[in-house]
């Protein structure tokens, strides 16, 4: 009883601040006054957090064969990620001229030096019976003019811990283009002052649809400590992004020991 109680009290609390919310919006509606700044950032944050609850239990439905790319994983694997981008909506789900460290989430920041940010993202829901993952991520490259374009994925916390030179980080993905381009994958760890990379190119160039790539980033040759991971990010890098249009409909990394020697 006390459990139903609560959950009527927590609903009618919702409600009654998405009333007072839809007030505010048809009070700013009918008049050319500006809104008190602390009711914006109130309203900026209200936004935010919901646009992450969403955005994570939308890639928390039931999707069947969703799991399947766990087939093809290598024997050992001890953990497995797909990043946000992919499982759950993004609001709003297309960005025209993003910024330079533009987050697409919590995981992703898109980075660039195009003056004109001659750029468009669009997500849209993957159809067919071969995607693996619920969403899509296009990336439109118009008149870019810049040096560089990347997409950086941080991975979680709870996957930083026993990353060692006895690991490979390895990378599954599914990417097609209107014209041939070059893409990179670039690991990073950070440990303290120090940030080891690892560089490797997914295949030959991209082009075409349903491109299928693997990248492995075998640690046994990166210079890492015995000091605790900070932070392990990976770079997607677009070699001359220039008129072309990528997109990504599936990407996973993983983890598994490298063969002893």
């Amino acid at each position: 009883m006390v459990g139903r109680s609560q959950n009527w009290l927590s609903r009618h609390i919702r409600e009654r601040v998405a009333r007072q919310w839809a007030a505010q919006a048809a009070a700013l509606g009918k008049s050319n006054r500006v809104p008190p700044p602390e009711i914006r950032d109130e309203a900026v944050e209200l936004h935010r957090s919901l646009t992450r609850f969403l955005q994570l239990s939308d890639a928390r439905l039931p999707r069947g064969g969703s799991n399947a790319y766990l087939i093809d994983l290598p024997p050992g694997t001890d953990w497995h990620w797909c990043p946000m981008m992919l499982r759950g909506r993004m609001m709003p789900d297309t960005l025209s001229a993003p910024q330079d460290g533009q987050m697409l989430g919590d995981d992703v920041t898109l980075f660039h030096d195009c003056r004109h940010r001659a750029l468009i993202l669009c997500q849209r829901r993957n159809r067919r019976a071969t995607d693996l993952s619920p969403y899509s991520l296009t990336l439109e490259m118009l008149g870019f003019s810049g040096s560089y374009l990347a997409l950086s994925l941080a991975i979680p916390p709870e996957f930083r811990d026993r990353f060692s030179r006895n690991h490979i980080v390895r990378l599954d993905i599914k990417l097609h283009s209107e014209r041939a381009i070059k893409i990179y994958g670039r690991l990073n760890i950070a440990q303290g002052p120090n940030t080891e990379t690892i560089l490797r190119q997914l295949g030959h160039p991209i082009e075409g649809r349903d491109c299928t790539r693997e990248a492995e980033f075998d640690l046994g040759y990166a210079d890492l400590s015995q000091r605790p991971v900070d932070k392990v990010w990976l770079d997607l890098l677009f070699e001359a992004p220039y008129m072309n249009a990528v997109t990504i409909s599936d990407a996973v990394l993983s983890r598994h020991p490298r063969a002893e020697i």
